[in-house]
């Protein structure tokens, strides 16, 4: 069963879903986008099965978190730490799902692994991590373009985001169906379950609950060049990455690990984007035995 919640940090307001084992170890999960704090639904049997507190949080401007102009990577790390105070979590690990890998990967930079003791970046959106827009040839023709618009022309961008928000948010039907042509066969596969489907559209809906500024700054942040450097994190990250999926190619995400010093490498032969579903129960069994020594 999942729970709502929200904290105050000062004249914000950052709202979660909880799922999982309420008296487990606690998982701050990012979402992707389009998504919102509601993407935890997908992951509730399975935290709950590995003995997990599970918790997404609605990034500022999405779902029901308030707009925060000005924010940063580092200032994200701050409200994650922040969320762990209020579930009383001295030690606590950090996911991130596409576009919200960039944030996980963030909090290794950032967080002192005395609390963070576990990083995972799933299919991560890490189109900034070298310079602005590095990743441009390795992504779809729309993605590229998106990263142009996003650097060069930002009232482009945000028309992008707008129309996605009115296909998403009025003409679920049809997000759906373009989601499904353009995911790669282990994608589809997950897809078929019309629950996980259910919930993942539900997720991207409610990322759209006050429009599309909040994914327009969250977006703008993965292309342009980011202010932390993964070359010097030492710390284990686990990436996880689908060699099949289309929506961000593996070449990217090995590319990134390749360079990061404490990168673990989890390749899934033939996985999708969707891998963090259909792999989910191996990831937080194994998120599950890093914060285990916590718990003795």
């Amino acid at each position: 069963m999942t729970r709502e919640g929200s904290i105050r940090v000062g004249d914000r307001t950052i709202t979660y879903l909880e799922a999982g084992d309420p008296g487990g170890p606690l998982v701050l999960h990012n979402h992707g986008g389009p998504s919102s704090r509601l993407e935890a639904e997908l992951f509730d049997s399975y935290a709950e099965a590995n003995g997990l507190r599970f918790v997404c949080a609605d990034r500022p401007g999405m779902g029901g978190s308030d707009l925060q102009p000005g924010r940063t990577f580092e200032g994200w790390t701050d409200d994650l730490l922040l969320l762990a105070d209020s579930f009383g979590a001295q030690r606590f690990a950090v996911t991130g799902w596409s576009e919200g890998g960039p944030w996980a990967l963030a909090a290794a930079a950032y967080l002192d692994p005395a609390r963070l003791v576990d990083v995972v970046c799933i299919a991560g959106g890490n189109y900034g991590t070298f310079g602005s827009n590095w990743a441009a040839k390795y992504l779809s023709s729309v993605d590229a373009l998106g990263g142009r618009l996003a650097l060069h022309f930002h009232p482009g961008f945000t028309l992008m985001y707008d129309v996605l928000g009115i296909s998403a948010t009025h003409f679920a039907d049809r997000y759906a169906k373009a989601i499904t042509q353009s995911a790669c066969t282990a994608d589809r596969e997950v897809l078929a379950d019309e629950k996980v489907l259910d919930a993942f559209l539900r997720a991207g809906r409610e990322c759209f609950r006050h429009g599309a500024d909040g994914l327009v700054a969250d977006a703008t942040m993965l292309y342009k060049a980011w202010p932390f450097d993964m070359t010097k994190v030492t710390r284990p990250v686990h990436f996880w990455q689908g060699s099949a999926d289309t929506l961000v190619p593996e070449i990217i995400n090995k590319t990134v690990a390749d360079k990061t010093p404490g990168a673990v490498w989890h390749p899934i032969s033939g996985g999708g984007h969707f891998i963090a579903v259909s792999h989910a129960n191996d990831i937080l069994a194994l998120v599950a035995n890093d914060l285990a020594p916590a718990e003795h």
